[in-house]
């Protein structure tokens, strides 16, 4: 992070000018912007600063396009400017609307509260099918379908509906389900792709039961951290295989089974089992086989070789895009963004933030929660970025190059895992 500013470094209102990288020692509730610090961009801005009644600003030179205006030493502190008069409201004008956006975002925080709650509850019925589905067959694939219920109603008849990333205190780490995963990144898909309610019914259940055949598997094969030994990833790969004769015997229908036989077949051949190309896969395989690919990267058994989201989702666009659907993968590009819910990025201010969640509408200006060491980490700012039109996301990084204390704000899990806001509604802001 850049250096903080010398206390040396105080300008007047009337010394300040555009260019100029200020910081406002003010509680941020208190002021119109959305940052304690930033670069003076235009004569609004100015003339908002000025109208703040602050008698001496904190600058940053080495951030700074310009000098301060004037070289004369600094006036003795004068007293705070008087409330603006009738007819010039433009600071308190300004403020309101910071104060509209501060009762924003404590809706907002309410809401991914929600969304941590439901997740839960979803992690909770995803241990008792894992522990209980050959015991217990009928009671667990209820439950499956109930939960796979609540995604359809969710991505189909709500569009408002969005993807949220959990933050670490959602649970803990342990409550990456990667049938979850795949489940919930296929049905926010399933809509524009033109899926039936029927089908995308059956796709959140093929989703979420896909590796069902890796009971099957020996442990140390199946959930591995190690590079595989050719008779190894031989033995893994029979869990296609397997799950369908699992799945026979639990009483799942055909087009799951489908899914499950081939959700590791990719669109030029080079997947398994057997080998099948483009339109010889099933149209919702081919779904979860590209879904399936995107959580892979991103959450391996070896988390020293996971991918970011936005490096998951360039690296398939970019170099393996011969590999999907070409339409389905063009659908997930725009429904996540490039930058994914979980991807770090630095703002066009410079600010380190985690894309928290997309905004199905506007997938390029999602929600992000912004590092400020001034604010309390159980305090942190949330932007939805389609409402800064000044700023927005300038690249991704990777969480292991953040200095310590923006890694431990900001808390990116070390497995990414997606849940949505099932309470979306016509007319509610995500």
């Amino acid at each position: 992070m850049p250096p903080e500013p010398s206390q040396d470094h105080l300008v007047t209102p009337e010394q300040l000018c555009v260019g100029l990288f200020v910081h406002l020692e003010l509680p941020w509730f208190s002021h119109p912007f959305s940052f304690n610090s930033f670069k003076i961009r235009s004569a609004d801005q100015l003339k908002t600063l000025r109208e703040l009644g602050v008698t001496r600003f904190r600058y940053d030179p080495e951030r700074s396009d310009v000098q301060p205006r004037g070289t004369a030493p600094a006036p003795a502190p004068t007293p705070p400017a008087p409330p603006p008069a009738d007819d010039d409201l433009s600071a308190s004008e300004a403020l309101a609307a910071k104060r509209e956006r501060i009762a924003r975002l404590a809706e907002r925080k309410r809401q991914v509260i929600e969304v941590e709650k439901a997740f839960v509850k979803a992690a909770g019925v995803m241990r008792s099918i894992n522990k209980n589905l050959f015991a217990r067959p009928k009671e667990c694939l209820e439950e499956v379908d109930e939960l796979v219920n609540q995604m359809v109603v969710a991505f189909l008849d709500r569009p408002e509906a969005a993807l949220h990333v959990m933050g670490e205190h959602a649970a803990g780490e342990d409550a990456y389900f990667h049938g979850l995963n795949v489940s919930i990144l296929a049905m926010m898909l399933a809509k524009d792709l033109g899926f039936t309610r029927s089908q995308s019914q059956l796709l959140g259940v093929g989703a979420l039961l896909h590796d069902v055949g890796l009971a099957d598997i020996p442990e140390r094969v199946a959930r591995a951290k190690h590079e595989l030994t050719t008779p190894e990833r031989n033995l893994r790969e029979l869990h296609c295989e397997y799950g369908v004769r699992l799945g026979k015997q639990i009483g799942l229908p055909d087009p799951v089974l489908r899914i499950i036989a081939q959700h590791h077949e990719l669109a030029d051949g080079s997947g398994y089992p057997r080998h099948l190309k483009g339109e010889q896969i099933d149209p919702l395989a081919r779904l979860v086989s590209l879904v399936n690919y995107y959580d892979n990267l991103c959450n391996p058994g070896d988390l020293a070789k996971a991918l970011t989201p936005h490096e998951a989702l360039s690296l398939m666009f970019a170099q393996r895009r011969a590999k999907f659907d070409v339409q389905a993968l063009q659908v997930m590009i725009r429904s996540l963004g490039v930058y994914p819910p979980g991807s770090v990025v630095r703002l066009s201010n410079d600010a380190l933030a985690l894309v928290s969640s997309v905004n199905p509408a506007r997938p390029l200006r999602p929600w992000v929660t912004v590092f400020d060491p001034d604010i309390p980490r159980d305090e942190a700012i949330m932007l939805d970025l389609e409402q800064e039109p000044d700023i927005n996301i300038a690249k991704a990084l990777r969480p292991v190059h953040l200095p310590p204390d923006v890694y431990e704000y900001l808390s990116p899990r070390k497995r990414v895992t997606y849940y949505f806001d099932a309470d979306a509604r016509p007319g509610r802001r995500p």
